[in-house]
């Protein structure tokens, strides 16, 4: 809270004011044609409350997600990943996958009439070997051919976009320019194109100084939920880096300083793990 004005929007309370937020889907709708590169506004969105209703943070991969139909039958899946994510394109796939066979038995395997299925993710680093920070796959041939499009898997890795805010213009430059730079913004700093009404409601409702207690209340819980979630995962993952540093000292085929390079650990971290297992 004391951090900045601004909540920030790739939180897990920031995620589900946003884009989860169901009583004003405005910046949600604007959000998703963005993304899809449609040229047609979306008037509706209906939550699958199944998962919107789950909206929380994983504590084993930080992730918050939530599903939802628009006006004309069309299906999202929006997750956000926070940390690195080497296989995140699999979950994608297995979300994606699970939600394609509910339609498909729903429709009483009628492929004709499927709705388009759209996998969305923001992602808080980079993963794929693409440049651009906004990529769209679908079905293709060898030639680049469109077999299917269906189904589109849509990533967005906040990392790679760089772009300074006076050549920002698309309203999915705005949206990932928000996202990346809100919570560390000064009021005097402010873009014009925050005025603009979906995404204003947006900051309106990560403004800290205009919650309600209650709200105030269920931040601070959300908060320390993730504080503590974080800290689990952060000493798990220590201890599985010091029993992979453990098999490759007992190897003795690398140096100190080759293994701490392989596990991305300083020396010293190293050197900790050797002591604790001559203690063994």
């Amino acid at each position: 809270m004391d951090a900045g004005i601004y909540i920030p929007i790739i939180s897990d309370y920031g995620f589900k004011a946003t884009f989860g937020n169901e009583a004003d889907s405005l910046f949600l709708r604007v959000a998703l044609q963005a993304l899809i590169k449609s040229e047609t506004p979306i008037r509706e969105v209906h939550f699958d409350k199944n998962a919107f209703e789950a909206l929380t943070i994983d504590s084993r991969s930080g992730i918050f997600d939530l599903s939802c139909t628009d006006e004309k039958g069309n299906q999202f899946i929006v997750e956000m990943q926070m940390g690195f994510a080497p296989y995140f394109v699999q979950r994608m796939k297995f979300y994606a996958l699970h939600k394609f066979n509910t339609l498909v038995e729903r429709g009483e395997f009628d492929y004709a009439n499927l709705p388009k299925l759209y996998a969305i993710a923001f992602l808080e680093k980079s993963i794929l070997p693409t440049a651009n920070f906004h990529t769209v796959a679908n079905l293709r041939s060898e030639q680049g051919e469109i077999i299917d499009n269906q189904m589109s898997f849509i990533t967005v890795e906040l990392a790679k976009f760089e772009k300074p805010v006076n050549e920002v213009e698309t309203d999915l430059e705005k949206l990932v320019y928000t996202m990346k730079t809100l919570h560390t913004s000064e009021p005097t700093q402010y873009p014009a194109f925050w005025n603009e009404e979906w995404l204003k409601r947006a900051i309106d409702e990560l403004d800290t100084r205009k919650m309600s207690p209650e709200e105030r209340a269920y931040f601070a819980r959300i908060t320390a939920a993730n504080a503590e979630a974080v800290k689990a995962e952060k000493i798990r993952m220590e201890e599985i880096k010091k029993i992979a540093i453990q098999k490759a000292l007992k190897r003795g085929k690398l140096t100190v300083e080759e293994i701490a390079e392989d596990n991305s650990v300083s020396v010293d971290f190293v050197l900790e793990a050797q002591r604790q297992a001559d203690n063994r």
